[in-house]
């Protein structure tokens, strides 16, 4: 009863019917192909896909190199977001967020502890179109009004809190605290600001304003802010995604990657501003003449084209040009476009994720489009909706491809096979649309199988994570405030390069050597082995608290041979520091009981005696000790010559012989044994347990030695530069500490700064003073981190493992009773990594000013020579040989320098110059057995210079030694 039905009768009957269904059926398969062809191009196949994925990967490899600075259109911006939070961070902060036509300002209250929390209270002000595109100085004059207002309505005008600026435009930065705008884009345009810093603009308009102040720590990008947000929730998450009214991601890096910072080591956020992807055109086959058409209307034509693509600011607009193209064609609105169709920015992308909605039935469809002025058919409500789904997919799907090349990238980064990763996510786009997250997360997995990518919604948005990087940078910057001291410029490394030189100088001169702290002791040492040395030695090794002793064999069968076979005997630390009359008679003992094993005590073979501390000599067979370094303080010593004291013990003993024909220094030996194999080796270096260089020097040169002629090793004992005080502006708290606990107190200061022996003592005492400040292991100190010699240098090298560096950390300091957090174990392995790199600076300084002495003395533009290198430190530790060689290449940069590992160890060098002295000692004796004029040489010195007649020559062992 309630319906009124009338009764149509059909006149032609079911044929008729038939007919005009066929007739319907036409127009809608001819309309369907239009349609097809109007969004074939939105269908993008997987190969398409893969081939936007992998031009991805490689903008983003390019924009990390240097030279593509200003090129590249992808940026790939440094953020100098070093850290996450660990926990600890508290505070107050203020947080303020600009990236669209609200302005968010917050405050943001953190509590460290077991029950952490995060409080924030915020209120959002609008920023008019007028604002957006006016001034410069007005938009910010405007931001601080809004400040102001929100710092009345909480009552805290008065405090000077830190702050954190989330700016969500492409900025260049020098620092976490200084972003030079690049090019604004969402609809921004105020003049005056582009190539500015942001910063210094808002610093500029709260002085204007002159009514509070504010510490603005950071300013970072929205996808930074998400990043952060999301990684207080997951550790795990190292990539920040926004997905609303624009689009972009940010991704943690390694240093060792981005080229335009300076450092390797640890990572850096990396602000990707993939918005400009293909702005060089490498995406043009897959744009449409709509995205085109969108383009050309923007306020920035030509720029941000896959942000274009990709972000809500834009799909609506899409839509709305593909709806006129379309009803043009007649497929549409009866072939009427309204006046309401024609008004730019109509079609908002809210409107795409409410037709897109599952639930949403056509007749709503059709209330949404009359809403908007549009009358339309059910039918029409169907192609809009179809119009929209291909928009938003291909969006996603566009955004899905990029994100894939990024977590393929740590992948490959991090070196595994399968990664697990979290992307911290943001935006209206991912928030509020139906199905672009579904298509996003399907997309990263069909073209990243690899991978295992979590999505991790940010509930509080970028403000939270501006909040918590200004907690990070400043504990960052309180950790840094005890390593700032140990991080040496360029500059200072040049001017440490320029003291040395000039304190080699001085201890090459007769007259200022008495007081010099670099002594540039003569070794008597002339020639590095020519090929021609053949013979049976023994070598001894004492310079720690293991004594090698070596036995060389050098033989000449077909080509030139060396065997050797070593034993290792423990020196104990009662007889380092007993007599040295104990100290020599366990030497005697060890080498008695090595000619035992080896059945050659009837034999009296050649020995050589690396004997690793400063010595003095005035031949190749006797060392006077100057002073003990690396722990040894045997009395009766010092002043003496070793080769005595061992000659009296090996007397005393009276069951073998031995001839001690050479006495040299462990990185002679390292020379020679390089030497050995290289003969353009012509200096030694030593980074282990201690530090010393040598290198053969001009003899013209050396005022301690008579004769012009020729070249000498020269051992430098670099361990005592800086005795004088010369070094005292770069030394730090720390170092003093060291100094003062030693053995040998204002003795061996460049040593104590770099070598092996004091490393891991400098990293204890640094985080001792940490943890006392409350910056790490949440305050607590243990007695094992108080215990002196606890922390090893074996324990840096080990925390300094690219991949289970941090994991050797939390268990080394797990053993030190510490229960140490993610983030503890990063600032140690950081802490780690500053002092171990401000030795290998130091290290190629002072070697840089040796390599300078080299390329003078031959008066060449570029040197070309090996440097022989031994040392437990330069050994074991993974870092050090890499970070010395790219800095000495980097201080020196007119010398070509190959590093030549010793694997053999000093005491085949020992052996070497042992030979080197015996071959020549035997061709000496042949020149008198065969009656060469010698009294003719010493006859042409009268002739030439009859004041050389005053001088006694001794042919002994090297080329006539005076």
């Amino acid at each position: 009863p309630t319906c009124d039905v009338r009764f149509l009768l059909s006149e032609g009957g079911s044929g008729r019917g038939a007919a005009v269904v066929t007739a319907v059926a036409r127009r809608l398969a001819a309309q369907r192909r239009r349609l097809d062809a109007a969004l074939a191009p939105f269908l993008l196949a997987p190969d398409t896909l893969r081939e936007v994925r992998d031009k991805m990967r490689a903008e983003l490899e390019y924009g990390l190199k240097r030279e593509a600075q200003g090129k590249a259109t992808v940026k790939m911006l440094p953020t100098y977001v070093c850290g996450t939070p660990d926990g600890t961070e508290k505070g107050k902060f203020l947080a303020l967020d600009l990236g669209g036509t609200n302005f968010r300002v917050l405050l943001v209250k953190i509590k460290s502890g077991r029950k952490r929390s995060v409080q924030m209270y915020n209120k959002i002000f609008a920023i008019p179109l007028e604002i957006m595109q006016g001034t410069g100085e007005e938009l910010f004059d405007h931001i601080v009004q809004c400040i102001a207002e929100f710092l009345e309505y909480m009552g805290i005008k008065g405090a000077c809190l830190p702050l954190g600026f989330t700016f969500s435009f492409p900025c260049r930065q020098a620092s976490i605290d200084k972003g030079t705008l690049v090019g604004w884009t969402k609809g921004f345009k105020a003049t005056d600001c582009e190539g500015e810093d942001v910063v210094d603009m808002l610093r500029e308009a709260i002085r204007r304003r002159n009514e509070f102040d504010l510490d603005i720590v950071a300013v970072v990008n929205d996808t930074v802010g998400t990043m952060m947000t999301c990684g207080y929730e997951d550790p795990n998450c190292e990539i920040g995604l926004i997905a609303g009214t624009g689009s972009n991601v940010c991704y943690m890096e390694d240093m060792k990657n981005i080229e335009i910072v300076e450092g390797n080591e640890g990572k850096m956020c990396i602000n990707t501003e993939w918005g400009a992807f293909g702005d060089n055109g490498c995406i043009d086959h897959i744009r449409t003449k709509y995205d085109r058409e969108v383009d050309e209307g923007s306020l920035n034509p030509g720029k941000q084209r896959y942000e274009k693509m990709t972000s809500g600011m834009y799909l609506g607009e899409i839509v709305r040009q593909i709806l006129i193209d379309l009803t043009k064609q007649g497929l549409l609105f009866r072939g009427h476009i309204s006046e309401s169709l024609r008004k730019r920015g109509i079609f908002e992308t809210k409107f795409l994720s409410q037709i897109e909605s599952d639930r949403l039935a056509l007749l709503q469809v059709r209330r949404i489009l009359q809403q908007l002025g549009l009358d339309s058919t059910c039918e029409d409500s169907i192609i809009v909706k179809e119009v929209c789904g291909v928009v938003s997919r291909r969006a996603a799907r566009l955004c899905g491809a990029g994100l894939a090349a990024i977590v393929e990238k740590k992948r490959e980064n991090r070196g595994v096979e399968h990664l697990q990763i979290t992307v911290g996510v943001d935006g209206t786009l991912y928030k509020l649309h139906p199905h672009f997250s579904t298509v996003l997360r399907e997309t990263v997995k069909e073209l990243a199988p690899q991978c295992d990518v979590t999505f991790l919604l940010s509930e509080d948005g970028s403000g939270k994570g501006a909040a918590l990087i200004t907690a990070v940078a400043k504990r960052l910057h309180n950790i840094d405030k005890y390593l700032y001291a140990m991080r040496l410029s360029d500059e200072t490394l040049l001017d440490v390069m320029a003291r040395f030189r000039r304190e080699m100088k001085n201890g090459l001169s007769r007259d200022f050597n008495p007081t010099a702290a670099v002594k540039m002791l003569p070794t008597f040492v002339r020639s590095i082995p020519d090929g021609s040395e053949k013979g049976d030695f023994i070598a001894l090794d004492l310079g720690g608290s293991y004594f090698r002793i070596l036995r060389v064999k050098v033989s000449h069968e077909k080509k030139q041979t060396v065997q050797m076979e070593s034993e290792i005997y423990n020196t104990p630390e009662d007889i380092m520091h007993g007599s040295g009359t104990r100290l020599f008679d366990h030497v005697a003992e060890c080498l008695g009981d090595f000619m035992e094993k080896q059945q050659i005590k009837d034999k009296k073979l050649p020995v050589g005696f690396t004997f690793s501390f400063p010595c003095r000599q005035t031949k190749l067979d006797e060392g006077i000790l100057i002073t003990w370094t690396k722990r040894f303080k045997a009395s009766g010593v010092e002043g003496a010559d070793v080769v005595k004291l061992l000659n009296k013990a090996i007397k005393k003993r009276g069951d073998y012989d031995a001839d001690i024909m050479a006495v040299v220094n462990d990185t002679v030996g390292t020379m020679m044994t390089c030497g050995f194999d290289d003969q353009r080796c012509e200096v030694g270096l030593i980074i282990g347990t201690g530090t010393n260089a040598c290198y053969m020097e001009e003899m013209r040169h050396i005022d301690l030695v008579e004769g012009d002629e020729g070249r000498m090793c020269i051992n430098t004992e670099w361990g005592a530069f800086g005795d004088d005080g010369s070094l005292e502006d770069i030394r730090t708290e720390f170092d003093r500490e060291i100094d003062r606990g030693s053995l040998n107190p204002g003795k061996q200061l460049f040593e104590k700064m770099v070598s092996g022996l004091y490393m891991g003592e400098l990293v204890r005492l640094i985080l001792v003073k940490m943890a006392k400040e409350g910056l790490l292991f949440e305050g607590r100190i243990t007695p094992e981190l108080l215990t002196k010699g606890k922390f090893e240098t074996k324990h840096v090298s080990a925390i300094e493992k690219s991949k289970e560096g941090l994991n050797k950390a939390k268990e080394i300091l797990t053993r030190l009773g510490v229960e140490p957090s993610h983030e503890d174990c990063i600032a140690v392995q950081h802490v780690c990594t500053i002092v171990s790199f401000r030795s290998a600076n130091l290290v190629a300084s002072t070697l840089g000013a040796i390599l300078n002495q080299l390329r003078d003395n031959k008066g060449v533009g570029r040197l070309r020579t090996t440097v022989g290198v031994d040392g437990s430190l330069y050994k074991m530790h993974p870092q050090y040989a890499r970070r010395l060689h790219k800095t000495t290449r980097r201080l020196v940069p007119d010398s070509e320098v190959r590093f030549l590992l010793s694997e053999s160890g000093s005491g085949k060098g020992a052996a070497m110059v042992t030979a080197v002295a015996y071959r020549l000692a035997e061709g000496d004796a042949g020149n008198r057995r065969r009656g060469i004029g010698v009294s003719l040489w010493l006859h042409c010195c009268f002739l030439n210079n009859p004041l050389r007649a005053h001088k006694v020559y001794d042919f002994k062992y090297d080329h006539f030694s005076l």
